[in-house]
């Protein structure tokens, strides 16, 4: 009975954590969803700005034009809720951790977030342009570009995903090196592999052109060199002297 006490509290807590997590998506999906349509529209401009005078997108689905704006605003209200979802993860883990493992957690969510962020932003201020230039302009002559707004949505929100996971890459990298699964010499002599299968995840995670297929790929090894430099100052031999000096503080 006393093991399962608190495996329940553990299960509470998490419970607690799950939902403040969710009502605070909730919150700013209420505050934000009144101008859904602008948002959506915001979002469209790289793409109308990149289509041909008479190009235009259409609703192919009765319920579209309310459905599509309302599910954008519900992932932009997520992406805004980042920081602190990634909060209640970390006081859900914090304490179980040393604290040097503390040290090490903290400033990684912040630079997570930010990441994310920039690879949203890269997504939307560089790629978009380039690729809808690139599609509208590839369309045979006498086709009129007519995109649909569910199909642009789903479209738009893939790149952001990918390019928003893309740039976690150096937190990866750090993560893997302080828990000792690889080092930064193991990672530099794999480099090669490293480039071919970046560009390999260009290709499955972006649409079939190469222009977003390189624009992903190069970012990521951009990254990945940002990470084995970010790497070499954790150290597993370093956090296991920390960890027995703390052990010692705490068991003189």
């Amino acid at each position: 009975m006393s093991q399962q006490q608190p495996l329940i509290s553990h299960l509470l807590e998490l419970r607690n954590r799950l939902l403040r997590a969710t009502a605070s998506v909730l919150i700013v999906f209420l505050a934000i969803v009144y101008w859904a349509k602008d948002i959506y529209h915001y979002m469209a401009v790289p793409l109308l700005k990149a289509l041909p005078s008479g190009g235009t997108m259409i609703a192919t689905d009765v319920a579209a034009p309310f459905f599509a704006p309302f599910k954008l605003t519900l992932v932009l209200a997520f992406f805004i809720a980042i920081p602190y979802v990634l909060y209640q993860i970390w006081a859900f883990v914090a304490p179980g951790l040393y604290k040097h493992e503390k040290r090490l957690i903290s400033p990684l969510l912040f630079s997570s977030t930010i990441l994310f962020y920039l690879g949203i932003c890269f997504a939307y201020y560089v790629v978009f342009p380039l690729v809808f230039g690139f599609f509208a302009n590839a369309s045979p002559e006498g086709v009129q570009v007519a995109t649909d707004i569910n199909s642009y949505l789903n479209f738009v929100l893939k790149l952001f995903f990918a390019f928003g996971l893309a740039f976690e890459i150096p937190i990866a990298v750090v993560l893997l090196c302080w828990a000792g699964v690889t080092s930064p010499e193991d990672l530099k002599a794999q480099r090669p592999y490293i480039i071919v299968g970046a560009f390999v995840v260009g290709m499955l995670l972006t649409p079939p052109d190469v222009i977003s297929q390189t624009m992903l790929a190069v970012p990521m090894l951009l990254l990945f060199e940002g990470g084995l430099f970010a790497a070499r100052f954790y150290s597993k031999k370093a956090d296991k002297d920390d960890e027995e000096v703390e052990d010692g503080e705490e068991n003189p």
